[in-house]
């Protein structure tokens, strides 16, 4: 600290000056410390004033957390487009409550939120995973929704011994489109596709076979890119080596969806379960009976067919096509084909992606649109 009296006397009478002439206005009308607006009608002192050596910095107020309490049809994505922040922000700000929704953790499942849970977010705000806060400050008093929810479909599930349940649209009166991929047979852009669709925070089914997912390096990386976002993604079963299983009996059906299941989930830690899709779209009662029978509720078909997986030489489309298609054809509840080995489907990516949000349509997992 230094000495006043070490300071010139001079300086000391003028820096007693102007502390004098400061102090009316150190006080506001409130009477409240450190207010420089003066009080009403008074008038502002002219000439010169003096540029202080230091200003205090102002103060940045802490992010406030809100809580929002889950209603039907809500999932993560969904609420956090509603207040501009992401999904894996308001699983990190809520896995002390929810420990599925931790993404550090084996058992993270974000597409497992529940009516009534109460999670808490900061709008506008996006988590850095590597800065994790200690503590999370308390929230405002809870709301529940932004809007009115639409009413909910009770999920459906197969009788016993009934076979898989065929679908290839869900309701029309929603407004959600399950974008699914299929990867077998040619894999070149999978990675990028993945990528593409992670970056931009895309929901979406992937349909590998075990072979390809597993015994290729290009099929390895897309199932673990699938794996790692499961607030994303979500892996489904397209068989082992693709064959028409018109042509199998109930035992190779078995076979081929339970080999997929093993390699997928012991490379991804993921099921395949309940979701079927069988190749060439090839099924008949017998398949259907088998594929339930085996385990898989499922068999899905679709409205949407791209054929992205025909290259333009042979008669294929083009991007524009492929955007054109999806966009001229989709409606509530679609679910649209497509494959991470098409030739042009990540040109065709983004446009198909605005178009639908254009639309008031949100991409999501056959999850999300069938069972939530």
């Amino acid at each position: 600290m230094t000495d006043r009296r070490r300071l010139p006397v001079a300086l000391v009478l003028l820096l007693s000056i102007v502390g004098a002439a400061c102090l009316p206005n150190a006080v506001g009308p409130s009477g409240s410390p450190g207010s420089r607006t003066p009080a009403p009608g008074r008038p502002s002192p002219s000439g010169p004033t003096p540029e202080p050596s230091f200003v205090p910095p102002t103060p940045t107020p802490m992010p406030t957390f809100r809580t929002y309490v889950v209603v039907p049809r809500d999932n993560l994505t969904s609420i956090a487009r509603t207040f501009d922040t992401t999904a894996r922000s308001i699983a990190y700000w809520n896995r002390a409550t929810y420990p599925s929704l931790d993404p550090e953790s084996e058992g993270y499942s974000p597409n497992r939120i529940e009516v009534g849970w109460q999670l808490v977010l900061i709008p506008g705000t996006v988590v850095d995973p590597q800065a994790l806060p200690d503590q999370t400050p308390l929230p405002a008093p809870p709301t529940t929704g932004p809007t009115a929810a639409p009413s909910q479909t009770p999920p459906v599930t197969p009788a016993p011994g009934a076979g898989a349940i065929v679908v290839s649209h869900g309701s029309r009166d929603s407004s959600r489109v399950a974008l699914t991929f299929d990867m077998g047979g040619r894999l070149d852009p999978a990675v990028d596709i993945m990528g593409w669709l992670t970056e931009h925070d895309v929901h979406a089914t992937i349909f590998p076979t075990g072979k390809s997912g597993t015994e290729t390096a290009i099929g390895r990386q897309a199932v673990q890119l699938a794996a790692a976002r499961p607030d994303l993604f979500e892996l489904a079963n397209h068989s082992w080596d693709h064959p028409a299983f018109t042509e199998l009996d109930a035992a190779g059906i078995a076979d081929q969806l339970s080999r997929t299941e093993a390699a997928i989930g012991a490379l991804s830690g993921a099921t395949t379960e309940p979701w079927f899709r069988p190749p060439f779209g090839a099924w008949d009662e017998d398949v259907r009976k088998a594929v339930g029978a085996a385990g898989w509720a499922y068999l899905v078909m679709w409205d949407v067919d791209t054929i992205d997986w025909r290259p333009t030489v042979d008669g294929g489309p083009t991007a524009r096509d492929i955007e054109a298609k999806v966009l001229s054809r989709v409606q509530g509840g679609s679910i649209v084909l497509m494959h991470l080995g098409g030739w042009n489907t990540l040109d065709a990516l983004p446009a198909i992606i605005d178009g639908l949000r254009a639309k008031g349509l949100d991409p999501v997992t056959l999850t999300e649109l069938l069972l939530q």
